[in-house]
């Protein structure tokens, strides 16, 4: 709770940056320039997703591993070998983007009018993957504070970068702020990564290859689920942009922002600390099961009263975060957000497989769900457009929560506790009621009624807390200082 609520404040801080900056975005290049803006991304993203080796996410267990040892020689073997293998991953990608970039703009935009632009932001993809390597470092090496300092950095210095230029230059300015934002980030790392006690030494190359068989073999099988899943996403884009128009991207991306990005911003100030702790124990099924309830529950209690207030909202929200231009897609935000409680609860669950450096049946496990999660957003969207891919993406979780927890069950004795139940069935229950007020019941109705729906779900989370945590007594504490 502590970690979530180091990474929790720096993603709030994050969010109001976002915010700002997605506001600026929507009205100064509107849904077609968030559409060219998301192929670039995505196209860079599946070239990244097929030769960064999964190094981001493998490499985490070894320099946990490596640092719970606390033996200095070993630590600095690790992370040089670990630093070789970023840059030689980080360079492959940008030279396939480098080489085959008239091909990437013929598949993603139908012609090769964007060739320039991928041979100019070809270089992000070495960027992008060295500054993942030193966020890793920092994550490996649980550098909490310095990965909160380097994410608030971050955000700061790209809303004040990337704005001017797509005020000065429009769409124009895409290119120049995707390549700024990825400079920045890597400097901004970097210069944390430098604070890590860590001794240069020398490793021969037999020692590298050595070493870094593990963190390949473990990161290869992620790096092809990844490229699946980047494969898939970016299959979806590329339809809607064909039967809908570059336009429609724009929305389906403005629209999954919103739930990636705000409303989960839960899972990216969880994952952090959750996955290297979950790693330590990995061996003891029991310890396992232990850790993984706790952060489900912990997940649904601070989630379940956004996601409410995102539904009751959300035609506000999405006026506020961007403009009218994009209220299309308040329905297919309305599905998605309950498909986030099956979401939450899965996550926690699939992450055992890492952990226990399951790289085969992790392959699998996310393979199977990217092909029926494929299917059901084209069937989606064909069927009920924007919408469609919003009960694509609930259908989608439903499936891969029975998926992961049966396998889990199977293979490690997993089962969710009482306690688990006792959160997701009243607050999904009152999600669904939300849902089904904005659905069915106009303003000020949906307000009023929706405004409760809020309150009691608040208050289950807090009284939930309160047993874990005891809120009440930190508060008291708090109140005392000052008094």
């Amino acid at each position: 709770m502590k970690a979530t609520s180091i990474f929790g404040g720096v993603q709030v801080f994050q969010i109001i940056i976002g915010i700002i900056r997605s506001k600026f975005i929507a009205v100064l290049l509107g849904p077609q320039g968030m559409g060219i803006a998301g192929l670039l991304q995505s196209t860079t993203g599946l070239i990244a997703g097929l030769t960064n080796f999964g190094l981001a996410t493998s490499a985490v267990k070894d320099i946990s591993a490596a640092h719970s040892t606390a033996n200095a020689v070993r630590i600095s073997i690790v992370v040089t070998v670990f630093r070789r293998l970023v840059w030689i991953t980080g360079l492959l990608g940008a030279i396939i983007t480098l080489v085959f970039s008239p091909w990437l703009s013929q598949f993603a935009f139908g012609s090769r009018e964007y060739t320039y632009a991928f041979i100019l932001v070809s270089v992000t993809l070495l960027f992008d993957q060295i500054n993942a390597g030193q966020g890793v470092l920092l994550r490996g090496m649980r550098q909490i504070s310095y990965m909160a300092k380097a994410g608030m950095i971050g955000s700061i210095l790209g809303l004040f970068t990337t704005i001017p230029l797509y005020y000065l230059y429009g769409i124009k300015g895409i290119v120049p702020a995707i390549i700024i934002t990825s400079a920045t980030s890597l400097l901004i790392t970097w210069y944390f990564a430098q604070k890590l006690s860590i001794k240069p030494i020398y490793v021969s190359k037999a020692r590298t290859i050595a070493e870094g068989k593990g963190m390949l073999k473990l990161g290869f099988m992620i790096s092809l689920s990844g490229l699946i899943t980047i494969a898939a996403s970016y299959i979806v884009r590329i339809y809607i942009s064909h039967k809908g128009g570059v336009d429609q991207v724009g929305l389906y991306n403005a629209g999954f922002a919103i739930i990636n990005t705000y409303v989960g911003l839960v899972f990216t100030a969880m994952g952090s600390d959750y996955y290297p702790r979950l790693s330590a124990v990995s061996k003891s099924n029991t310890e396992s099961r232990n850790i993984i309830n706790q952060q489900a529950e912990i997940a649904l209690l601070i989630l379940a009263p956004i996601i409410m207030i995102f539904l009751v909202f959300i035609n506000w929200v999405v006026i506020l975060l961007y403009s009218n231009q994009f209220v299309a897609v308040n329905d297919m935000i309305l599905y998605a957000a309950l498909g986030m409680f099956f979401k939450a609860a899965s996550w926690a669950v699939a992450f055992i497989f890492l952990a226990k450096g399951a790289s085969k049946l992790f392959f699998w496990n996310e393979l199977i769900t990217n092909i029926y999660l494929l299917a059901l957003n084209i069937a989606g969207y064909y069927f009920w457009g924007l919408a469609g891919l919003g009960i694509s993406f609930l259908i989608a979780y439903i499936l891969y929560l029975v998926q992961v927890f049966l396998v889990a069950r199977i293979k490690y004795d997993f089962s969710f506790t009482p306690a688990f139940y006792k959160i997701f069935v009243p607050q999904l229950a009152l999600a669904f009621t939300g849902f089904l007020v904005v659905k069915l019941l106009g303003s000020p109705y949906s307000y009023s009624i929706g405004l409760l729906l809020i309150l009691v779900s608040a208050w289950l989370s807090f009284k939930e807390l309160d047993k874990r945590l005891d809120v009440k007594g930190i508060f008291n504490s708090i109140k005392n200082r000052f008094s």
